[in-house]
């Protein structure tokens, strides 16, 4: 299949793996990214890279990058736990009952986006990706090839089109007009406390947590340490939200979306973190002083949205990959994760068969693991945010009876460390 000319649109977290691992096998391919700088792309707070996410990174990025990525990510040893709105364990497990010891390439990692985007940007030049070319429409030629259309005039032929363009995807728009992105009426509103804080306790500093209180609403906790070697990139911006070099404690509250006041997205940092410490009124002093001691300038509000299951589609020379095809909610920590194993699968597929009959092994089981992935994120955001007080009871003592249960526990954990 080194013949062929894949166009990837989207220079995001799978479109430039997919283009390392093409690349590497002698596939030439080109990645079209709207944005003009290397350092765009930079919202939001780290990324936990599971297993799929590593062991992808690792067959497709040349060593060089590989590196770069592990010599900047951070490793947490900390545990995880559900617990209650007093900080009483429901059900814990310490790092090693869910991290099992294992190679770089099946290891878990925390990654800034600033770093990860570094090390996806190692080794490719101007040759592979063009910025500033905003995507627009494609074409189908009676040849079988695929022509892009960008808003400037310019246009780019190739063999496979491959839409890595995000949830708003354009070429997901044309292809698949039909598939649907919905308001799931779960809101979150997240924050960032700067770390070390001897005020706080020990899980809430080292440890992952979900709190499940006995009425309504959730709080995710969780660790980031800093990067192991800072990535110097020209213009970066500094501040607290994007910083590198600090540690820190992530939280994020949710609840149904009819039960905050109108506008709350258009609140400001210090008015958002008033109304969570209003919802969370006799909870754990140290999760009311892990809010309270938040930087307003890192608090924010979402609505979350997550798209609908697709059934298979006719096979051409257009696909579609990670968000732009199974964008999903933030409650599973799986998003980055699902893009970066489409993008090993794709490309692997695209080496062992021609181009049709590739794309549409893709496909099939990317639309497996794909949709199962939105449908278990989605099932945590409506969970988290439901008001059925039996229902949250129910699942507190099921906790508590799994913490009880040695083998219970043990299979439990299987599904937390992927």
């Amino acid at each position: 299949m080194s013949e062929i000319h894949v166009l990837v649109i989207g220079g995001g977290i799978g479109g430039l793996c997919l283009a390392h691992g093409l690349r590497r096998s002698g596939v030439r391919v080109t990645v079209f990214e709207r944005t003009r700088a290397r350092t765009d792309w930079l919202q939001g707070y780290r990324i936990h890279i599971n297993p799929h996410g590593s062991r992808a990174l690792h067959d497709c990025l040349p060593p060089e990058a590989w590196q770069r990525f592990l010599d900047t990510v951070s490793v947490s040893g900390g545990g995880f736990g559900f617990v209650t709105e007093q900080l009483r364990d429901l059900l814990r497990y310490t790092a090693s009952e869910i991290l099992p010891e294992t190679g770089p390439a099946e290891g878990h990692y925390g990654a800034s986006r600033l770093g990860l985007r570094e090390a996806l940007l190692t080794g490719l030049g101007d040759d592979v990706l063009r910025l500033g070319a905003e995507f627009e429409r494609y074409t189908l030629g009676p040849d079988g090839r695929v022509t892009a259309h960008f808003t400037d005039g310019g246009t780019a032929t190739g063999d496979l089109l491959v839409g890595a363009d995000g949830a708003n995807s354009r070429v997901r728009r044309q292809l698949l007009p039909h598939a649907e992105r919905i308001d799931t009426g779960v809101l979150a509103i997240a924050g960032k406390h700067r770390l070390p804080d001897p005020a706080l306790p020990r899980v809430l500093t080292e440890d992952t947590n979900l709190v499940l209180p006995g009425r309504r609403g959730s709080l995710f906790t969780s660790v980031w340490h800093p990067d192991r070697a800072a990535v110097t990139t020209a213009g970066a911006p500094q501040s607290f939200l994007l910083d590198r070099s600090t540690a820190y404690a992530i939280w994020g509250f949710s609840d149904a979306t009819a039960t905050f006041p109108p506008g709350v997205e258009t609140l400001a940092g210090g008015d958002l973190r008033r109304l969570v410490l209003d919802r969370t009124t006799g909870w754990a002093p140290g999760l009311r002083d892990l809010i309270g001691g938040s930087d307003p300038d890192t608090i924010n509000a979402i609505r979350v949205r997550s798209a609908t299951p697709v059934g298979p589609w006719e096979t051409g020379p257009v696909t579609l990959l990670g968000d732009a095809v199974h964008n999903m909610t933030p409650m599973a920590g799986i998003g980055a994760n699902t893009a970066l194993r489409d993008a090993d699968l794709l490309r692997r597929a695209l080496l062992a068969d021609d181009l049709l009959p590739a794309v549409h092994s893709y496909e099939e089981q990317m639309r497996g693991y794909g949709f199962a992935a939105v449908a278990k994120s989605l099932r945590n955001a409506r969970m988290g945010a439901s008001g059925n007080r039996p229902a949250r009871l129910a699942f507190r003592t099921a906790l508590r009876t799994v913490n009880a249960i040695a083998p219970l526990k043990r299979k439990f954990a299987t599904g937390l460390g992927t």
